[in-house]
């Protein structure tokens, strides 16, 4: 049985290795934190999965749904097949198709002056993530599936509906396969992003539960940005609370997420700079993930004194003074 190659994710929070059949085995990798708001979350997903029902994180880019879904997977303790939505995606790329012929050939020489010759041709069949998840029990982990276009998806109506897989041919003779009782799906979508994305039929988003993920509580946010970076917390604090008081500003095109917080973090603790306003390296390091989000003026790049307002929010968060209260000002706009 041919195999799906597992496609990694962006900000998977476990270690993916490769198990048996080309599945994946999760572990915790070293940027994995577990806080009481993710367990709430966490307790509450894998209720709905335990009793049948599939799962969707829904959200912006960076709020954290690829890390949600690898880590309800990972707790199932099911072998995980990922799979990420792709615009090229037709039913046969989910469920698999026949390719190619396996010929058998007889030659039978049973008597010596008589050769007699059986050539017989089938063709292979090659399973997909789909089939194979349903089939072995595994988790499927469907990662942006809106960027697949509907007709795509449609196979998976029957699957979390009736627990049947109906196939585009027979497999193996066989025109439907019975899902296994352990296969569970979890999905992630992005709504805001409109490039490459599809609109996700009612009929399959009606066979999910959807929880809406718009990021993560400043608690869970600092534990990430410490993981990842090594700082000490409150460093990781300052930088956490500069940038979720730059988000709540929405002085910005392109959402600050905590992709931002961890970015800046890491770079800070690998360069050895302190997090301090006074540090010139550590503002233009701020500069240089923050300022590209902010708000183009008419031609096209930020307005000056928007990057000034962003060096004052550095100022505000990073000063000598320590850390500034939260829930300030940006731009004039309440946080």
């Amino acid at each position: 049985m041919a195999r799906h190659t597992p496609q990694p994710a962006d900000n998977a929070s476990a270690d993916l290795a490769d198990g048996p059949d080309s599945t994946l085995q999760l572990q915790p990798g070293p940027g994995h934190v577990r806080t009481t708001a993710l367990d709430a979350l966490a307790t509450r997903a894998l209720g709905y999965l335990h009793a049948g029902n599939a799962v969707h994180f829904r959200g912006p880019a960076g709020s954290g749904k690829t890390k949600l879904a690898l880590d309800l997977a990972q707790r199932l303790g099911r072998p995980v097949l990922l799979l990420v939505g792709d615009d090229s995606f037709d039913t046969k790329s989910l469920v698999g198709e026949a390719s190619g012929l396996k010929t058998r050939r007889v030659v039978d020489r049973y008597i010596t002056s008589v050769m007699k010759v059986e050539t017989e041709s089938a063709p292979i069949w090659l399973d997909r993530a789909l089939s194979i998840a349903c089939a072995e029990g595994c988790t499927l982990v469907y990662d942006e599936f809106n960027r697949a276009p509907a007709s795509a998806n449609n196979v998976l109506l029957t699957v979390l509906e009736e627990r049947i897989l109906v196939l585009p041919k027979p497999r193996h003779g066989e025109g439907t396969l019975r899902v296994h009782p352990e296969f569970r799906a979890i999905f992630t979508s992005n709504p805001h992003d409109h490039a490459g994305a599809h609109a996700a039929q009612d009929a399959l988003l009606d066979r999910m539960i959807t929880i809406d993920v718009e990021g993560f509580d400043r608690e869970t946010e600092v534990a990430i940005a410490v993981a990842h970076s090594g700082l000490p917390f409150v460093d990781a604090g300052r930088i956490v609370d500069m940038v979720r008081d730059f988000r709540r500003s929405r002085e910005w095109t392109q959402r600050p997420t905590l992709r931002c917080s961890i970015a800046i973090a890491r770079m800070a603790g690998q360069l050895g700079l302190r997090v301090t306003a006074e540090e010139e390296r550590f503002v233009q390091l701020c500069l240089d993930v923050l300022a590209s989000r902010l708000k183009p003026g008419p031609d096209g790049v930020p307005d000056p004194r928007h990057r000034q307002m962003l060096v004052r929010l550095i100022e505000h968060f990073c000063g000598a003074g320590g850390p500034a209260p939260r829930g300030t000002v940006f731009g004039g706009v309440a946080a």
